[in-house]
């Protein structure tokens, strides 16, 4: 039997450990028919180290997406390794320290205007980039967090997580006509990097344990990989600009 992602072409972006969202993607896509390219950076040695942990080999390229030289040769590098794209994962978020951890009222512009280039504004320079591979229409995915409510030392990634929620219903309505798909999974709390790196998460992750209907497990990532993947099959053809919530149900509670 053949996976729902058979002969279909991914470039993932955001695999940085082996509990990162984008690295259970990764292998599930790879589970499922699809051949996978991953983007790294920093560190694009620390991705290609994870990745062979993958079910077969993958190649891994540095990409900065604030980086405009990176963009503008993304699409020609990808071609030549896998000569078409069918599929984008968006697993990129970032802010500095002053803009987490209840400095809300305090963080400089400079600090907000990096957690939006990166978090949020790259949804769009990702998707562009990437556009010249995806002729045939394809599907988009990003990964946000609950941008509806203000959660306790988030700040400015909040925000950025609404731009970022908005940013992929406009790709949605301007890529519509080329068949291209936008959406995204809203995903309880995983202790990845990107978690640990917001100063008092075990708070916010705390929530989950009173008030999610369904059981959630904080060191596993699998069911918003999962998310992700049905999302790039052809099981969703006629849903673009939609917020999935894979939260175990959480978003559903009032208290």
């Amino acid at each position: 039997m053949s996976g729902i992602l058979e002969g279909k072409r991914i470039l993932i972006t955001g695999v940085l450990m082996e509990s990162s969202i984008a690295f259970h993607a990764a292998k599930l896509a790879q589970e499922q028919g699809a051949e996978i390219i991953l983007t790294a950076f920093p560190r694009p040695t620390l991705t290609e180290r994870i990745a062979k942990k993958l079910p077969k080999p993958t190649k891994v390229i540095e990409l900065d997406v604030t980086n405009d030289e990176h963009l503008g040769r993304l699409a020609d590098l990808v071609g030549e390794e896998l000569g078409s794209l069918d599929g984008v994962v968006h697993s990129i978020g970032f802010a500095p320290q002053d803009a987490l951890g209840g400095n809300f009222l305090n963080t400089p512009f400079e600090s907000v205007a990096t957690a939006m280039h990166v978090s949020a504004y790259s949804l769009k320079s990702l998707t562009m980039a990437c556009l010249p591979l995806m002729q045939n229409g394809g599907s988009v995915v990003g990964l946000t967090f609950d941008a509806q409510y203000a959660w306790p030392q988030y700040d400015w990634m909040g925000p950025a997580k609404a731009a970022l929620e908005a940013t992929s219903r406009y790709i949605a309505r301007d890529l519509g006509k080329q068949n291209i798909r936008c959406n995204l999974i809203s995903a309880g709390p995983i202790g990845s990097m990107a978690a640990k790196s917001i100063p008092g998460f075990s708070d916010l992750a705390a929530v989950w344990d009173h008030r999610s209907p369904l059981e959630w497990d904080l060191k596993d990532p699998e069911p918003a990989g999962k998310g992700i993947v049905a999302l790039l099959s052809d099981w969703f053809p006629k849903t673009t600009g939609e917020i999935i919530h894979v939260d175990g149900g959480l978003h559903a509670i009032g208290a």
